[in-house]
């Protein structure tokens, strides 16, 4: 009876420590992007080609995934006043703790640096995030942390109607000159360096007037009551010692991967970076949609500053074609009414999504399929991803890697003339719970070639899903397969998947979850 009793007290102690209060965030400092920046070195690089393109934005696609980390480190090694960098994930691998060098090498040379981080994307050690927050030119904050640091499990149970809404912005920006939006978090797995899975990713290296919008976007973020210093958190500052102790850590991790093929061939890309010349760049107007931060503490129905509203009211309407990528979709009727509308009124339109192979997150398929058979009875052109990178497709290679392949990038193109890039996936979580962020460019060609570097080749790295009928008139759905040589094979169930997880997903189809997808 005792040792219940004791049991129960501990149960208690846990679940009054896990539901502690988040700190005051009275006399906390607010800070904003600076201004004046055209004399740093990106300033002065950018300056003559904006001068010829007024009030147009300069935009670079990052679909090489080793060509967008490399981009971020050099925006880091060339930045001379600020870094601000937000991200719904960033891991404790290969390609985060070389942005994480190249972060403290700015901090030293006076550069100011910002880092906004998802506390539940990021689950973050608190401790290393303090050794960096004691730099003197670094600060470090958590968007819509969970209270409890030392009961971090229970307590996201325990506040799981607060906590379930994050930030799933994905967001570089340096010395209010350039910035870099689009799908990837930090992790390897986003850059090309794991060998266990790579997710096929799309960046935009942008400058003109577009990036001081990303820094108020950023500023607005920063300054929310939803963010708090690592600090406030953990209700102390690191010992004099953490950052130093970090750093011998770091840079002896940094030393052992100093040869790595994957690091020698970085180190190759990063002297063209930027290089007048190297780097080509198409103009067009930009607009940058997000959602308002506030989003997280309204009903997931008040539609108020969010970045759908936002992109509604743009009244974007494809007259022709329009590609839909996205890792993620559960379009919900709604948006089966706007597909088929546009394929009612003669747009052909192309969706790639990941299959139920290739998927990370499986009760998201659950969600999908509830609307596969609608979008098809639409006209829909459906692929969905295969798990297996092919070396010989030259858009594989870009966005899909040579590693088990999984689709992550949030790209939707209208009519070749305007895509959309950026952390907003086809979704009810997207659209009502996260918050996201993502530019909308209107230039032909950087449209044009996100549609020419996958529709060629569709074919080959995804299963076009198509509906046969019976005999008796009823509908059922194929996945044809179409090999490098070119030879095709018609599917009936779905390929490379087993029956547990077909069984798991048709489980997850029966729960009332959709809102959560």
């Amino acid at each position: 009876m005792k040792n219940l009793q004791r049991l129960i007290a501990s149960v208690l102690v846990f679940m009054l420590a896990a539901c502690a209060g988040l700190p005051p965030q009275t006399n906390r400092p607010q800070t904003f992007a600076l201004q004046d920046t055209q004399t740093t070195r990106l300033g002065a690089l950018v300056a003559p080609e904006e001068q010829k393109h007024p009030g147009e934005t300069a935009f670079h696609l990052l679909p090489d995934p080793t060509d967008a980390i490399v981009a971020r480190i050099a925006l880091a090694e060339k930045a001379d006043r600020s870094l601000d960098l937000q991200y719904y994930i960033w891991h404790d691998d290969l390609v985060g703790r070389e942005l994480a060098a190249a972060l403290l090498e700015a901090a030293d040379r006076g550069v100011r640096v910002r880092v906004l981080l998802d506390d539940l994307g990021t689950n973050p050690d608190d401790q290393v995030l303090l050794a960096l927050n004691s730099h003197p030119n670094v600060k470090i904050r958590l968007f819509n942390p969970v209270a409890s640091r030392n009961f971090k499990s229970l307590a996201t149970a325990l506040e799981y109607s607060r906590v379930d809404r994050r930030m799933h912005n994905k967001a570089m920006v340096a010395d209010n000159e350039a910035a870099i939006l689009g799908g990837r978090n930090i992790g390897d797995e986003y850059f090309g360096a794991s060998n266990v899975v790579a997710f096929g990713d799309l960046d935009v290296l942008v400058h003109g007037p577009v990036v001081r919008k990303v820094s108020e976007a950023f500023d607005q973020f920063w300054n929310s009551e939803a963010s708090y210093s690592i600090e406030q958190l953990a209700g102390h500052p690191a010992e004099s010692s953490a950052l130093l102790a970090y750093r011998a850590k770091l840079d002896d991790y940094i030393k052992s991967e100093h040869d790595s093929a994957y690091v020698a061939h970085a180190r190759e890309r990063l002297a063209t970076v930027f290089e007048p010349g190297d780097t080509e760049f198409a103009w067009g107007e930009a607009a940058l949609l997000y959602d308002d931060p506030a989003k997280i503490t309204r009903d997931p129905t008040d539609t108020q500053g969010h970045l759908m509203t936002r992109f509604k009211a743009l009244n974007l309407k494809p007259a022709q074609q329009m590609l839909i990528i996205s890792p993620y979709f559960v379009p919900g009727k709604e948006g089966v009414a706007w597909i088929s509308d546009l394929t009612a009124h003669g747009v052909r339109v192309t969706v790639l999504t990941n299959s139920l192979a290739a998927t990370d997150v499986v009760a998201v398929n659950a969600g999908y399929e509830h609307y596969r058979e609608a979008l098809l009875e639409a006209g829909v052109h459906l692929y969905e991803l295969k798990p297996v990178g092919s070396a010989d497709v030259k858009s594989q290679r870009k966005f899909f890697g040579s590693s088990r392949a999984s689709l992550h990038a949030k790209t939707y193109v209208f009519d070749r003339q305007s895509v959309f890039i950026g952390s907003m996936n086809l979704d009810p979580r997207s659209s009502h719970l996260n918050t996201e962020i993502g530019v909308l460019c209107n230039s032909p060609a950087i449209a044009g070639q996100v549609v020419d570097d996958v529709e060629p080749h569709l074919d080959r790295i995804a299963w076009r899903v198509e509906l046969r009928a019976d005999a008796n008139g009823s509908n059922r759905i194929v996945w044809i397969d179409t090999t490098e040589n070119g030879a095709v094979t018609e599917l009936d169930s779905e390929p490379d998947v087993s029956l547990g997880r077909r069984t798991s997903v048709w489980f997850m189809g029966l729960l009332p979850i959709e809102s959560q997808l």
